[in-house]
């Protein structure tokens, strides 16, 4: 039964595109990879980075000017990079956020075959190329995890004790339980975020639509109930699970949030450069 069920799950949170939306490819001119198939953007760079688990994914980081946080996309089971392009441009310039989304193993052109292991080693690749090849502090990172991206997102969160925010965006509580109302958690469930929640320090907003017939709203409001640290959820009503976007309040509240996280944020840098100054000053008069 329980290999059994194990399976089913599996079998129900990987749906990549077949096939894929893009190609990456790489540009004659300047020799950097790009993707096939989408508008061209002087602010997108496009990588391809080696998971600890010896996978290649492909990943896409949009730079913006005016960003005081960087937003880290974990996207949906049916959807690649070439699908979420135009959205993570919007969303970039619409929050002034820098953004890094990514395929999963076994989505787009990454390589391998999709699992919930895989998945939690591939955010960690990326997080790590953030930090490295672009200077992101956890302090100044916003995890984003949408629908099965709440798996990973809540995996890595869980992992770092100063992260600025995450944003669950229709969100499981489990694998098992989008199929089987259990109440309890299985030691063969995958995306246990019901058991991680409450290890997450920062804020957290909940995204969800009351008529998702994918994930339960139920989900979204046990999750939300569970944070330590709760933002004003945003329940949409009527909303389902693939067209939140499309809801005037879904981009109001998110810009609300992301405002709300770069005051923090502004405010525990002024905080740091004052410790840092009084300290200098003690050590001068000494």
């Amino acid at each position: 039964m329980g290999a059994v069920t194990s399976t089913v799950a599996a079998k129900f949170a990987f749906f990549p595109p077949n096939p894929p939306s893009y190609r990456v490819v790489k540009d004659e001119v300047t020799g950097n990879l790009m993707l096939s198939d989408v508008p061209r953007s002087d602010s997108v760079d496009v990588r391809i980075l080696r998971t600890k688990r010896g996978q290649d994914i492909v990943s896409l980081y949009i730079k913006n000017q005016e960003a005081r946080l960087t937003l880290l996309y974990s996207h949906g089971n049916a959807a690649d990079l070439g699908q979420m392009y135009e959205l993570f441009l919007e969303l970039s310039r619409h929050l002034r956020v820098n953004l890094m989304g990514y395929d999963y193993t076994g989505y787009g052109a990454s390589t391998g075959k999709p699992t919930e292991f895989n998945t939690y080693a591939d955010i960690e690749a990326v997080y790590e190329c953030l930090e490295r090849d672009y200077g992101v502090k956890q302090e100044d990172l916003v995890l984003y995890g949408q629908s099965v991206g709440s798996g990973p997102t809540l995996d890595l969160a869980a992992r770092l004790p100063r992260l600025r925010a995450v944003v669950l965006h229709s969100p499981i509580l489990s694998g098992l339980r989008v199929m089987y109302p259990v109440k309890r958690t299985y030691w063969f469930d995958i995306y246990k975020n019901i058991d991680k929640i409450g290890q997450v320090n920062c804020p957290v907003l909940v995204i969800h639509g009351t008529s998702d017939d994918v994930v339960d709203c139920s989900h979204g409001k046990q999750l939300w109930d569970l944070c330590k640290e709760k933002y004003e959820p945003l329940w949409l009503k009527g909303g389902g699970h693939c067209n939140l976007e499309l809801y005037p309040e879904y981009i109001r509240h998110l810009r609300k949030f992301i405002s709300t996280q770069e005051k923090a944020a502004l405010g525990r840098n002024r905080s740091s450069r004052k410790s840092t100054d009084q300290q200098s000053e003690r050590t001068l008069t000494c």
